[in-house]
């Protein structure tokens, strides 16, 4: 199967992308000391870490919803709030990305796949994949394992 893009990331500029990955790494290295409750306790919190998506996919709706109301209120300019907003969302949905996800992202908003690698991480440091075979495909997340593998022991 091959890799799904990743439209954020690749919209996203080197340098918060480089800065993400390495907050990851190093709360990776941190969480390697974790007993397992600790790491299942981290790895819950991941799970309700919100992403970019749901970030756009709430504030959006929230911010039209105000010009709306204020188009209502007799303040035509809130419909074009309302328009502006609306039309970011689309490029987002058509090109995978729009402004707002610049400001996200380098406030340290994270993609569902980023999140998801996180905690495959933490899965591993837990042992949940040691049952693998040593010929099972090698990919990040096995990679890490690997990586960190050491620092655990």
């Amino acid at each position: 199967m091959s890799e799904r893009r990743d439209r954020v990331r690749e919209h996203t500029a080197a340098d918060v992308n480089a800065r993400l990955d390495d907050e990851m790494r190093d709360r990776l290295f941190r969480d390697s000391t974790l007993s397992d409750r600790d790491l299942s306790a981290r790895i819950d919190a991941l799970d309700r870490e919100w992403d970019i998506e749901r970030y756009l996919e709430v504030l959006a709706p929230a911010l039209a919803l105000v010009g709306v109301g204020l188009g209502i209120r007799g303040h035509r300019r809130g419909l074009l709030l309302s328009g502006i907003v609306l039309s970011l969302l689309l490029q987002h949905a058509v090109q995978g990305w729009c402004p707002p996800l610049a400001v996200l992202r380098r406030r340290g908003v994270r993609t569902r796949r980023e999140i998801e690698e996180e905690r495959y991480a933490l899965k591993a440091l837990r042992g949940d994949f040691s049952g693998l075979p040593p010929d099972a495909p090698q990919n990040r997340v096995t990679r890490v394992d690997a990586a960190l593998g050491a620092v655990r022991s």
